[in-house]
């Protein structure tokens, strides 16, 4: 039976490797979903997903907690995969990590710092009471001194921090607009400084506190 594809799925990832011509593929972490060994449904989705891929394109994925003996998993796809620890890896200027642990110094040393796991969402209001919540990105200045602490050492820290939203929209995500709602990532809120909110369009909302 042939079902529509949702974001997040092998013909949505195909579709931007079409449009974009991509020379490498950069997962930030939690590919997978099971946190120990994924059991035969994960590793026939992983499969799926893979073949949807040109067999050519280079593939780094910076372990997040979600993904479990992933290396085991995609053992048999075409692409050459690389499976960084979850503190991250460096890309030229570009540092990357999951963001479920302290990002390692070289990742924070880069030019622009992207982490993931806490997969940002706003809850828009309008007047009457509606709600509905949308999946943004975060940007802003990074702040080195929690950082820094926990490495107990000065950093030449990166300028900015991106913080990437959940690729699809069936995972679930921190209201960062919400004060009720705490951070999973041990550097975040602190190590976000005037935090911009921006949605999948680009759209920029304002600082994400005030949206």
């Amino acid at each position: 039976m042939a079902v529509d594809p949702i974001p997040g799925e092998p013909a949505a990832l195909a579709d931007t490797g079409r449009e974009r011509a991509l020379l490498v593929a950069v997962v930030v972490g939690d590919l997978g979903d099971a946190i120990g060994d994924p059991g035969r449904e994960e590793r026939a989705e992983l499969a799926d997903l893979f073949a949807a891929l040109p067999a050519d394109l280079p593939v780094t994925v910076t372990k997040g907690n979600h993904d479990g003996d992933l290396p085991d998993a995609l053992d048999g796809v075409a692409q050459s995969v690389e499976v960084t620890p979850g503190h991250g890896v460096r890309l030229g200027s570009l540092g990357v990590a999951h963001g479920h642990v302290w990002p390692s110094r070289a990742v924070l040393e880069a030019e622009v710092v992207c982490v993931a796991h806490e997969h940002p969402v706003v809850r828009l209001e309008d007047a009457v009471g509606g709600h509905r919540v949308e999946r943004v990105w975060l940007r802003g200045e990074l702040v080195p001194d929690p950082f820094e602490a926990f490495h107990d050492s000065e950093l030449d820290a990166a300028e900015e921090l991106v913080v990437v939203p959940a690729f699809n929209d069936l995972s679930g995500g921190t209201w960062v607009n919400v004060e009720s709602q705490d951070f999973l990532s041990p550097f975040l809120p602190e190590g976000l400084a005037n935090g911009q909110a921006y949605m999948l369009d680009g759209t920029r909302l304002g600082e994400y506190r005030r949206v």
